[in-house]
């Protein structure tokens, strides 16, 4: 028996709590990472899981076990990872996932500097505003935006995009202009919760240098941006999108802004990765590549911002 790679499977195993995610992400045939536990078992005389049909548990032994595996596994990865760097460029299979919008807008346009200055990384890039379980997955890092809800993972701030409160022209028409927080609670809100992301207030402004978190009427939940921002050009409602996203259609007179002098806080853009990825140089590299990407796009935002501010009203953003 391979008794690293039984190791690696069996770790495998209990993050995705499952055979066969687990099998889906280490290229294995179900069958083998089936046999490859029961090896182990067999090897250390022990049983490491609890097996039904519909879930797995591990025993007390299979937890124990389990830890010293990750402490081990990491050991080698961080000598890897050392040799790695040591001797040239990273190199191998990288998986990250983005979100829809921030990622084609700033990362995508970016991704030939990315391939051409690492061409041994072989780089799988998944969208989706769903916060997807970046262990059960197998993804290596994620970019994320907004608070951040799973404390299990390493966490990097990237960036905070300011965000701005818009309504369409149509819907100020029909439900007249608020002139303080207090008038929203006769007005509709159409909110953005990304699936997996932490719940959120529905609206959140500064006032008086705090933040102050306000109800509205119940209205539609989106978990796209590029949608919310739909639905507020349509007129169903209030929304607090990102600023840049908002500008053209301010611009256009699409949208106008609501409550200019009470921005929103910022949301801040983070990129994530399971504690066992750290040492990864792969991750590493496509961090620190990241992190300029968007210091980069945040200046060219903050100008776009400042030249294309509407005469009809004033675009106010948080820094």
């Amino acid at each position: 028996m391979d008794r690293l790679q039984a190791m690696r499977v069996f770790s495998k195993v209990v993050e995705t709590n499952s055979f066969s995610r687990a099998a889906d992400s280490l290229n294995l045939p179900r069958a083998s990472v089936t046999v490859i536990v029961k090896g182990l078992e067999e090897a250390l005389r022990i049983r490491l899981l609890h097996r039904t049909t519909r879930s797995l548990s591990l025993t007390p032994e299979g937890a124990l076990y389990y830890e010293r595996c990750i402490r081990v596994l990491a050991d080698i990865d961080e000598m890897e990872a050392t040799l790695t760097q040591a001797t040239g460029a990273p190199r191998g299979k990288l998986r990250v996932d983005l979100p829809n919008t921030i990622g084609k807008l700033v990362l995508v346009p970016a991704l030939d500097d990315f391939c051409s200055s690492y061409p041994d990384i072989e780089l799988s890039v998944g969208f989706g505003d769903k916060h997807v379980d970046l262990v059960r997955d197998g993804v290596d890092c994620a970019i994320r935006v907004g608070a951040l809800s799973d404390s299990s993972l390493v966490a990097r701030r990237l960036t905070s995009l300011p965000m701005i409160t818009v309504a369409s022209p149509g819907y100020i028409d029909r439900q007249g202009t608020p002139e303080c927080v207090g008038d929203l609670s006769d007005h509709v809100c159409i909110r953005y919760h990304a699936t997996g992301a932490a719940p959120t207030s529905d609206m959140t402004f500064i006032v008086g240098g705090k933040e102050t978190h306000v109800k509205l009427k119940p209205g539609l939940i989106v978990g796209d941006l590029e949608a919310q921002l739909s639905c507020a050009v349509q007129g169903l409602g209030i929304a607090q999108v990102p600023a840049f996203m908002a500008t053209p259609y301010l611009r256009a007179g699409g949208l106008v802004e609501v409550l200019p002098d009470l921005p929103p806080p910022a949301a801040p853009v983070s990129v994530v990765y399971p504690q066992n990825r750290h040492l990864s140089v792969n991750v590493r590299t496509f961090v620190e590549w990241a992190a300029q990407r968007f210091e980069q796009a945040a200046v060219l935002r903050d100008i776009f911002s400042r030249s294309a501010q509407p005469k009809s009203a004033s675009l106010r953003v948080a820094a």
